[in-house]
């Protein structure tokens, strides 16, 4: 069986066909989009603050080019080392998040404190290579403790301990955006883990609800929830910045302006290459490009949610864990960033993922992405891929 495995596995690395094709064409398509856009989203802000009208491009071409490498690694590791080193990660993320808030590593950036400063440059920003490691962590306890955590309330707030403890060191800095989405990783992780429902819910609740105090404790906050539900009612202030976005995305119609031809990324619409993106797109191309992108996002959501599931059908439960969170997040993080970018939601320093200018979010997107194909490599070559069972264990079908 073992010498049957390899031959399907040298026969389908030497075919290409050992990864998922949709998926990496997806990927690929998206991280074009986001190329072109982020350089036309930002040329005017590039010439006149930087001295060249693609410096954003080819920052963005960089930070692509070292997560591709970083994805490879991470590709080339068994997901068995990820398992067994999960407590070792979450105190890598511990230690990230915390060295931000040490004077003379942690730099300000409009207010927060969330990128690492060594020797004067800015080296990533903490929150997004901390919810990578946390999430490892989590489908590590969903394998270890899962007996627990069905079964015992207990179980259940021992990882909630740990993400409750990251997002007060992520609201810290201040980043409720980063803190929100580690939420979300958590609970999509103890979710399909089989946590009880009623511990879901019951935490759920309390997470509303410390999420709404924290939100109102801030006057900055509570400025951006208020100000998104009528940003026409003060255009020139605290709704500036969504009225510019909203003007973009209703100028672009149905066809859009054509490339570079938007206006509002011309110094009127505040940060158009990072969380305002879409805006830039839709004015550009219009609700048909809007619509294609969503659609890609769409695709990129469903293969990892599959690669999940087959994952489960195979009780490989680290690797259904971790892709099942991974999508989540990708999932909630682009709901997000649409949703503010259309004034569905309140603020948020989101980014819209593989598209917006970031170079910490497009590094870690691509090394989760990279992860995420290994757990298709195995689901089809590793141990235990020739077991098909139905989906009854983990939520206690």
């Amino acid at each position: 069986m073992n010498a049957s495995m390899e031959r399907r596995r040298m026969s389908a690395i030497e075919s290409g066909a050992f990864v998922d094709r949709v998926l990496m064409l997806t990927v690929a398509t998206l991280l074009g989009i986001g190329l072109v856009m982020v350089a036309s989203a930002s040329i005017s802000l590039a010439e006149r603050d930087y001295g060249g009208p693609l410096y954003f491009f080819w920052r963005q071409l960089g930070a692509i080019a070292v997560g591709c490498l970083l994805g490879v690694l991470a590709f080339r590791m068994p997901l068995d080392f990820w398992r067994q080193h999960s407590q070792w990660l979450v105190i890598g993320a511990f230690a990230l998040m915390l060295s931000v808030l040490v004077p003379g590593l942690g730099r300000t950036v409009n207010g927060s404190t969330r990128w690492l400063n060594v020797a004067g440059m800015n080296i990533v920003q903490v929150s997004e290579p901390a919810r990578l490691l946390i999430l490892l962590y989590m489908a590590g306890y969903a394998v270890r403790h899962n007996q627990a955590l069905r079964t015992t309330t207990q179980g259940f707030l021992r990882p909630l301990a740990v993400s409750g403890a990251g997002c007060l060191m992520l609201l810290a800095q201040p980043d409720f955006g980063a803190a929100l989405m580690l939420m979300v990783v958590t609970l999509s992780v103890l979710f399909v883990a089989g946590a009880r429902l009623r511990d879901f819910f019951a935490c759920g609740a309390v997470v509303v609800c410390l999420g709404a105090i924290v939100a109102l404790a801030a006057p900055y906050r509570v400025v951006r929830l208020t100000s998104f539900l009528n940003p026409w009612g003060d255009p020139y202030n605290t709704g500036f910045q969504l009225t510019q976005s909203l003007i973009a995305i209703g100028t672009g119609e149905w066809t859009g302006l054509g490339l570079g031809g938007s206006v509002q990324k011309l110094f009127y619409l505040p940060e158009a290459h990072t969380d305002f993106v879409f805006a830039v797109i839709a004015e550009e191309f219009g609700l048909v490009g809007a619509v294609l992108l969503v659609a890609l996002f769409g695709v990129l959501a469903w293969r990892a949610f599959m690669i999940a599931r087959e994952a489960a059908v195979q009780e490989r439960w680290f690797a259904a864990a971790f892709a099942f969170g991974f999508a989540s997040w990708q999932a909630a993080q682009v709901f997000v960033n649409l949703g503010v970018n259309m004034g569905i939601l309140p603020t948020k320093g989101l980014t819209l993922p593989l598209v917006s200018y970031g170079r910490s979010s497009i590094v870690v997107t691509l090394v989760g992405i990279a992860l995420l194909l290994r757990v298709d490599f195995e689901n089809r070559f590793g141990e235990g891929a020739t077991r098909r069972r139905p989906l009854a264990q983990w939520r206690g079908a």
